[in-house]
C-alpha cells in the first residue's frame, strides 16, 4: 500500500518491501534512474531509495531511511541520508544509536551562555580592581 516502484527499477528476489515506500529517480534523464535492489532485501516502512544506486544483497534499510548511495551486500542502513550502521555483522562506527548518548542541543547553548557570563564577570573584576590576570 501506497508504494512506488519507478519504471527502471530492478528488484531482486525474496525481497521485502513494506508500506509507503519509495524507489524513485532523482532527474528526468534518459535510461538507467532508479535503484536496483538485490536479493534477500529488507526495506523498512516509508523508506525512499532514490536515484540509480545499487543495494547490495543481504541488506536492511530501517523505517524512514533516505539511501541517496550505494550500499554493499550486508548491510544495515538508517537515517536521513541513510548511513551504513552494521557491515557484515559488526557496527560501524560512525553513527551511534545509542538514545543516552544522544547530545543536548539546549543543555549545551545553557553552558556555552554560562562560560560567556563567567568570562565577563572575570573581566569586569579585572576592571574594577585593576588587576589583569588571564581569564578563562
Amino acid at each position: 500500500m501506497g508504494v512506488v516502484i519507478g519504471e527502471t527499477t530492478e528488484i531482486g528476489v525474496n525481497v521485502t518491501i513494506y508500506q509507503n515506500v519509495t524507489l524513485g529517480g532523482t532527474g528526468k534523464d534518459q535510461g538507467k534512474r532508479h535503484p536496483t535492489i538485490g536479493s534477500n532485501v529488507v526495506v523498512g516502512t516509508g523508506s525512499k531509495i532514490l536515484g540509480p544506486i545499487v543495494i547490495g544483497e543481504n541488506c536492511r534499510i530501517g523505517a524512514g531511511s533516505v539511501v541517496l548511495r550505494s550500499a554493499p551486500p550486508n548491510s544495515t542502513l538508517v537515517g536521513l541520508p541513510a548511513r551504513v550502521v552494521n557491515y557484515n555483522g559488526e557496527k560501524v562506527s560512525s553513527i551511534n544509536l545509542n538514545h543516552s548518548d544522544m547530545p543536548d542541543p539546549v543543555a549545551e547553548a545553557l553552558q556555552n551562555l554560562q562560560d560567556q557570563i563567567d568570562k565577563l564577570r572575570c573581566q569586569g573584576l579585572e576592571i574594577e580592581n585593576g588587576v589583569f590576570k588571564k581569564c578563562p
